[in-house]
């Protein structure tokens, strides 16, 4: 089978509060445990009246403490918000906490508006372009500490904590291959750049300490429901999502919509369509299909899947659907 993990917003829904979707998080995450998920990621953004997971290493550890084997981390650090120092510290307080099960996902992006970037950032100017030395500068943190070091990560030091660049363009595929380290991309809503992003990733890849060869990973949305017109409805609340943010008015995930053709139609009209093409929607058979396209199209090692899906029980049933899936397709890559 093909390794399969779970990527998750931390979605607030309407009508409810941060604390509710801390809850939900970690029902989820223990429900993806005993599903034979791999991994379990959550995502940083920021000004997002949608997303819980701003303070993200915090909500890793509340998930991490709530199941014991599945695999915790960020997917991703958004790390030009940070000082490389702050994020060794955090994760390898997370690593100390929860021995071999944090994974620590970078990205490039802000992550937010750029107002509200401005607001997070240590030196806004050059920031991006310093990213690479940024990544380079975490890895050195972890490295084991030498007699007479000045500045320690403690904890962190000498820990071995796997590290993944995610990316949703080229840029990041260069530098995950240059770094010798395992990279995901993020097609589930932008993936016009996805194909030629992991070719570039594998052909360009240099064996590392951490890694002998590439790793990739691919994200996709997942509706699944008992019927195709259960999950295409189930769908409807992500897109009524990103039409909101598409017109700079971000809010909380709505509930599905009643008129699925209607909202459908006007998803198409703003493009929306093409930013989510990359999700499996409908019944359990169309799920299936969908997934082995993806899998057998972009050849990942790893399949992670997300839901914003507005009623809680309906996304555990996508999840468990998921996961049957993902157990009946062959590959089964070394672990990362």
């Amino acid at each position: 089978m093909i390794r399969y993990s779970v990527l998750d917003l931390a979605p607030i829904k309407q009508g409810e509060e941060a604390s509710h979707a801390f809850h939900n998080a970690r029902d989820l995450a223990q429900h993806a445990e005993r599903l034979g998920y791999h991994r379990f990621w959550l995502a940083e953004h920021h000004n997002m009246p949608g997303i819980a997971s701003a303070a993200t290493a915090v909500v890793i550890g509340h998930v991490a403490a709530g199941t014991s084997t599945i695999r915790v981390g960020s997917g991703g650090v958004m790390l030009p918000n940070h000082a490389p120092l702050v994020i060794a510290e955090q994760f390898g307080t997370l690593n100390a906490l929860f021995p071999g099960r944090i994974d620590l996902g970078l990205g490039r992006a802000p992550g937010t508006d750029m107002r509200t970037a401005r607001a997070l950032r240590r030196n806004l100017a050059g920031d991006v372009d310093s990213f690479p030395q940024d990544v380079v500068e975490l890895q050195q943190w972890f490295a084991p500490v030498q007699p007479g070091q000045p500045v320690q990560a403690v904890p962190g030091g000498g820990m071995e904590i796997p590290i993944w660049l995610l990316g949703s363009s080229l840029y990041s595929a260069q530098l995950a291959a240059a770094l010798g380290l395992p990279f995901a991309f993020a097609s589930h809503f932008a993936p016009q750049a996805m194909m030629q992003a992991l070719e570039i990733y594998r052909e360009g890849f240099r064996p590392s300490a951490q890694l002998d060869r590439p790793y990739s990973m691919a994200a996709m949305n997942i509706f699944a429901a008992d019927t195709d017109a259960e999950g295409e409805r189930l769908f409807t609340s992500l897109q009524q999502q990103f039409l909101s943010l598409r017109r700079g008015t971000p809010g909380k995930l709505p509930p599905p919509a009643e008129d699925v053709a209607a909202l459908q139609n006007e998803a198409r009209h703003a493009g929306v369509g093409q930013s989510l093409s990359c999700s499996a929607v409908g019944s359990p058979e169309t799920v299936r299909r969908q997934i082995a396209e993806f899998v057998e199209k972009t050849g990942v090692d790893e399949l992670m899947l997300t839901g914003q899906i507005y009623d809680h029980a309906a996304r555990l049933r996508s999840f468990t659907i998921g996961a049957e899936i993902c157990r009946g397709l062959v590959r089964q890559p070394e672990a990362v």
